[in-house]
């Protein structure tokens, strides 16, 4: 009897401090493409929110409450990140950070809408701030923005007057891809050559073939980190000349790594870049990432970082844990450095969730990333 008492006030005692503990934190709920082909893009954007949310924990955490990180791994599966955004939510989430992927948030922002729950995306698919949905943010521009960013490249530098596109037919790749075409035919520059791949496509050679027959002055090249590395690895085997020019993933440092030399002289606009170096945020960043992880960061790790310092700067304007107060609050809100440092660039988001803020064009040298210009935001 005795001991039966003792078992049941101690049963009390820890469901009162474990409640207790609950009400001093707050659970984010980190969803992303931790294995399959999303991999370097989540492990990356995992990373970054890492490093964010030990600077928050740091820092006070977030209206006095201690972050705490839940992860949870898409398999870069569509139904499943819908699966697992709910399940972050059952389990007590405020935020969801995540998805990359296009065709995943496409598919599961829908979810955190219904509960009213703010999501940072990593995801660039111009549809996904088309449909409405209050609670949705991106962390870089999508390529609404991003890909009309490198039409003066294509007219101005270049000169071209007819170009090939390469890219992969998926959400992500077929809102690049749609943009870009406008943007050409805007310009006056004929497509003379328009060839989609398959997600996880291995053998590029056909690809490649019908490119070089084709012969345009440039080639806009819209792929996945692995997908593009393989493209330009079978471009240099075929002797492929002219420039090869893309979007976000063409320059980063997984591609680099994968594709080794063929990589070499590779162009991209960029809407954040660890290789921006001149910019002081960026750079510590960058530093802070490669001590901890033994690894350049790639800017899908900058996004997820920027998109957990958002959720802390956001929830302290609004002043209390309300996911439609911060859907309210989010709308139209500009973020400057010299008030918001950890914001990186000064950054401001529409009333559908698009991001503007100066972005970079990039330039593999030496087996590196270079930034070759910037930008302004649009």
């Amino acid at each position: 009897m005795y001991r039966k008492s003792i078992l049941a006030v101690t049963t009390a005692l820890l469901a009162t401090l474990g409640a207790a503990y609950a009400q001093e934190t707050v659970k984010i709920g980190m969803v992303a493409e931790l294995s399959g082909p999303g991999a370097p893009s989540g492990t990356n954007w995992r990373d970054g929110i890492k490093i964010a949310i030990e600077e928050i924990n740091a820092d006070g955490g977030i209206l006095g409450k201690k972050v705490e990180v839940s992860e949870y791994d898409t398999q870069t599966d569509p139904q499943v990140s819908r699966a697992l955004v709910q399940k972050a939510i059952d389990e007590g989430a405020y935020a969801i950070l995540g998805t990359i992927y296009s065709g995943s948030t496409m598919v599961n922002m829908l979810v955190a809408q219904q509960n009213s729950i703010p999501q940072f995306v990593g995801s660039e698919a111009p549809g996904i701030v088309e449909k409405g949905n209050p609670f949705v943010y991106r962390t870089s521009s999508g390529a609404q923005k991003g890909v009309p960013a490198l039409t003066p490249y294509f007219t101005d530098t270049l000169k071209a007057k007819k170009v090939g596109v390469a890219w992969v037919n998926n959400e992500f790749g077929k809102g690049g891809h749609d943009v870009f075409i406008a943007e050409m035919e805007k310009a006056g520059i004929a497509v003379a050559a328009d060839i989609p791949s398959e997600q996880a496509q291995t053998d590029y050679a056909a690809d490649v073939s019908k490119l070089k027959e084709a012969n345009p002055d440039a080639v806009f090249v819209y792929m996945n980190q692995e997908e593009s590395a393989r493209f330009l690895i079978e471009a240099r085997k075929q002797g492929l000349s002219m420039p090869l020019v893309g979007e976000v993933t063409l320059t980063e440092a997984k591609v680099i790594e994968l594709a080794g030399g063929a990589a070499e002289g590779a162009i991209a606009h960029v809407g954040v870049t660890a290789t921006a170096t001149e910019i002081k945020g960026i750079s510590a960043f960058a530093e802070k990432f490669e001590a901890a992880f033994k690894r350049k960061p790639t800017h899908d790790a900058i996004k997820g970082y920027i998109g957990a310092w958002t959720t802390k700067y956001v929830t302290e304007l609004v002043g209390k844990f309300d996911g439609e107060a911060f859907a309210e609050k989010m709308h139209g809100l500009c973020l400057k450095v010299a008030d918001h440092p950890k914001i990186l660039l000064d950054t401001c988001w529409d009333d559908r969730g698009e991001m503007s803020r100066p972005s970079f064009m990039v330039q593999v040298k030496n087996g590196a990333p270079t930034v070759i210009g910037t930008v302004p935001a649009n």
